[in-house]
């Protein structure tokens, strides 16, 4: 019987590959979405996606939702003790791993095996190490459709919020701007692929200028 698996999920290109991944291997069985939500907003934390758009992305890909509310503002240690409940119900529900779409950052990568260490959850990372140059292409050449919900404009100019994440987009990227974003340099929606039933199609509303980031407030079209 293959393992069950929680995925972190950010409502991102990355995490949704990653399902993609995790599914076509046949090894184990995605039992859930988890995502991290700003509860003074309702939206996923970082990404800024409406929390409906959430949960329609979830049902496409016929999973249930794992929801951790989030305060804000937020400290480490509320942060930590979140999750810390998260794995807890995760562990107790004959989960044994957790899957993340963490691309290459060392940091994050041990950051999170340490935080898992001792809950009985072991990380899997089924994208890790693969270069994001060519895997950028696969994702778009695999049927990925995700638009551009938060760019960091200290990185990468304000106006590519809202793009749509295709080979367009790649041609226009600056030098130094990971083409996956994997070092936060913009943040996506996945609104249909290979991982869902059926798409999720957006529209981009009001932009939204805040702390050093650009959000295109997406909303159901």
């Amino acid at each position: 019987m293959p393992r069950r698996v929680l995925l972190s999920w950010s409502s991102g290109k990355d995490a949704a590959y990653a399902l993609h991944i995790l599914r076509m291997s046949g090894e184990v069985e995605v039992a859930g979405l988890l995502t991290t939500l700003n509860s003074a907003f309702d939206r996923v934390a970082m990404h800024g996606v409406r929390a409906d758009l959430l949960e329609a992305q979830a049902r496409a890909a016929a999973l249930p939702l794992w929801p951790v509310p989030l305060p804000w503002p937020c400290s480490n240690e509320a942060y930590e003790a979140a999750m810390a409940g998260a794995w807890a119900r995760a562990a107790g529900e004959g989960i044994t791993a957790v899957a993340f779409g963490d691309l290459f950052l060392e940091d994050v990568k041990a950051y999170r095996e340490a935080r898992l260490a001792g809950t009985g959850l072991e990380a899997l990372f089924p994208l890790w190490g693969r270069p994001t140059a060519s895997l950028a292409r696969e994702m778009i050449a695999a049927g990925l459709k995700a638009t551009l919900a938060c760019v960091d404009a200290r990185q990468l100019d304000g106006a590519f919020a809202g793009r749509a994440f295709d080979e367009g987009l790649l041609a226009d990227l600056p030098a130094g701007v990971d083409p996956c974003g994997e070092r936060g340099e913009f943040h996506t929606f996945a609104w249909d692929g290979p991982m869902y039933d059926h798409p999720v199609p957006v529209v981009r509303g009001e932009g939204v200028a805040r702390d050093g980031f650009v959000f295109a407030d997406l909303v159901p079209a």
